[in-house]
């Protein structure tokens, strides 16, 4: 998913990236909505757990407000910055519960909101209380990509010119990580890889970063953070469209047998990376 909205503020751009256009810019916010609009745009600059526990008042907050577009848009920012990282099951189920009582009967145009509420129930496995046909759909969607990423193979070089088969990798397990040199999260969450492919290399882990940059972006970010385990290049961003990913950092854990395990739709902490592994029988 490429930054096509900058420049805007935060919360601004994650408004234009959920509706897919540039509505965030025009949105007029009334005197309740102004100020959590602000503090959802100022989260990713608070300490892990001062996020957690502004992003569940936050969630509390947006469900007092009337319904309508707001609410949702709203509703939407703060499902899409609740994920980046481990800040409470608790506080991903009132995000997961705001998000729901803010649809409505269809979904809108844009970004379907239904499929991010989808997203948390299946990846994040927060409960959900909404059978509506979009919803349902929506599930259903999520079901089907899984099915096909199963079958998915690929070939692709490393920065060192090296080509790695991901069929040829069955006995290993194998950490995809789909990241970008623009993104925060992305970013945040590679030392914790570092570490843990350092960890478990020796026990057969392989983790390849897949990314859809230039070489030359790619190879000197890489450096300057000192990642030792593969970085693949996806020229023309083919595995990212194979794969379906429409939004970074996204994970995927295959065991030894070749199977998807385990998967995140955002940044995840060294914990959190820790139980997806586990998923695959590495510990």
């Amino acid at each position: 998913m490429k930054q096509v909205c900058a420049p805007l503020s935060l919360l601004a751009l994650i408004l234009c990236i959920l509706t897919g256009s540039l509505i965030a810019q025009k949105t007029l916010w009334t005197n309740l909505e102004k100020p959590i609009a602000e503090q959802i745009g100022k989260l990713r600059n608070l300490p892990d757990d001062t996020r957690a526990r502004s992003t569940r008042d936050l969630a509390l907050q947006v469900r007092q407000l009337p319904s309508g577009p707001n609410k949702l848009n709203l509703a939407l920012g703060l499902a899409f910055l609740s994920t980046e990282g481990d800040f409470g099951k608790d506080t991903l189920q009132e995000v997961a519960t705001t998000l729901a009582e803010s649809l409505g009967p269809e979904a809108p145009k844009g970004k379907d909101p239904y499929l991010e509420l989808a997203s948390l129930a299946r990846y994040e496995h927060v409960n959900v209380s909404h059978d509506s046909p979009p919803f349902r759909a929506a599930m259903e969607r999520l079901e089907a990509e899984d099915r096909e990423r199963q079958k998915l193979d690929f070939n692709l070089a490393d920065l060192n010119g090296r080509s790695w088969t991901l069929k040829d990798l069955r006995g290993k397990v194998v950490l995809l990580n789909f990241w970008a040199t623009w993104c925060p999260p992305c970013r945040k969450e590679m030392p914790d890889l570092e570490t843990i492919y350092r960890r478990f290399a020796p026990a057969g882990l392989v983790i390849l970063g897949i990314s859809d940059e230039k070489t030359g972006t790619v190879k000197h970010f890489i450096e300057q953070q000192g990642v030792s385990y593969p970085v693949l290049l996806d020229s023309g961003s083919k595995i990212n469209k194979l794969f379906q990913i429409d939004g970074i950092p996204k994970t995927f854990i295959y065991d030894r047998e070749g199977k998807i395990v385990a998967q995140s739709i955002d940044m995840r902490t060294q914990k959190q990376f820790l139980s997806m592994l586990a998923q695959a029988g590495l510990k």
